[in-house]
């Protein structure tokens, strides 16, 4: 296993950026050396093995495609792309070109999370019920990106993405309900999902609501966590309510942002699977599933 991993980094002022200020600013902060503002030429004069690409998703479809042909293994945000026939191109081109692929999904990756579920698959075995919960306060309701994405797609993914991975399955049926309270665009998704293993799932985002907080519950026999994974999990075992408290530092021995909220153990385990050579958990065709499920609550609600 090789000891470190060649890595460009394109977009957010990282080794290219076409915004030179920014660019020189942030390689400053890092002493990197090799800087560009064309990400052909960074690639072909640095030789990498992965490349990261931080670029909003409606600039991100070309910049990809380049780089799969190029045989680099490839990270990239949510959402993975516009539609979803961007991101299943996407995931067929990496397997054709024999590339690891992760989008960053980072709830899924934050240690306090990760620990609740491990808690309720060593207790029940699997859960039986999960609930996935993003709001916000989305004032003025203007469209993200000039409305290049729906929110759902480019932002509550984050809720959809971690109620499939809770249920450990595929939904099997649903029934949704999409709303736009009054304005000009869609501002709430919720959904009553049921999983192929028969665990139900509810989805529950609205972005006109008091403010910004998420919570994720897993609920298995004899055992219920409620997670929030900006303060804490609470836990109940077998009747006992609140058996248990771990808070978000707790779980990830830190008190650093990118630490406990998952950014570091994502890029850790893309580095980690490129070097063992395994396909990365929240890889493109793993994607595929979460946009599948966004879409079907976008074309379903009433």
């Amino acid at each position: 296993m090789a000891d470190k991993v060649r890595v460009a980094l394109v977009g957010a002022g990282g080794l290219c950026d076409l915004v030179e200020e920014k660019l020189h600013a942030t390689a400053d902060k890092f002493g990197i050396e090799r800087r560009f503002t064309d990400y052909k030429q960074m690639i072909e004069d640095t030789d990498p093995q992965a490349i990261y690409i931080l670029m909003p998703p409606h600039h991100l479809y070309d910049l990809v495609v380049h780089s799969l042909d190029c045989k680099l293994h490839v990270f990239i945000e949510k959402p993975p792309g516009v539609t979803l026939d961007q991101i299943s191109h996407l995931a067929h081109r990496a397997e054709q070109n024999l590339c690891l692929t992760i989008v960053g999904f980072n709830r899924r990756y934050t240690p306090l999370l990760r620990k609740c579920k491990e808690m309720v698959f060593e207790h029940a075995g699997s859960p039986h019920q999960v609930v996935s919960t993003f709001y916000k306060w989305h004032n003025p309701p203007a469209p993200y990106y000039n409305g290049a994405v729906d929110i759902l797609t480019s932002d509550a993914i984050h809720a959809v993405d971690t109620m499939r991975w809770m249920a450990a399955a595929e939904v099997d049926d649903l029934a949704a309900v999409v709303r736009n309270h009054g304005q000009n665009l869609a501002l709430s998704w919720n959904a009553l999902c049921r999983f192929e293993n028969d665990c139900v799932g509810v989805l529950l985002t609205n972005w006109r609501t008091g403010g910004r907080t998420h919570q994720f519950e897993m609920h298995g026999d004899g055992i219920s966590v409620f997670c929030n994974p900006d303060y804490e999990a609470i836990i109940h075992r077998d009747g006992e309510e609140r058996a248990e408290i771990i808070t978000t530092q707790e779980a990830a021995g830190s008190d650093e942002n990118y630490k406990y909220y998952g950014f570091w153990d994502q890029s850790r385990h893309f580095i980690d699977c490129i070097q063992k050579n395994h396909e990365p958990e929240s890889c493109f065709a793993d994607a595929v599933r979460t946009m599948e499920l966004v879409d079907r609550i976008l074309h379903t609600g009433l």
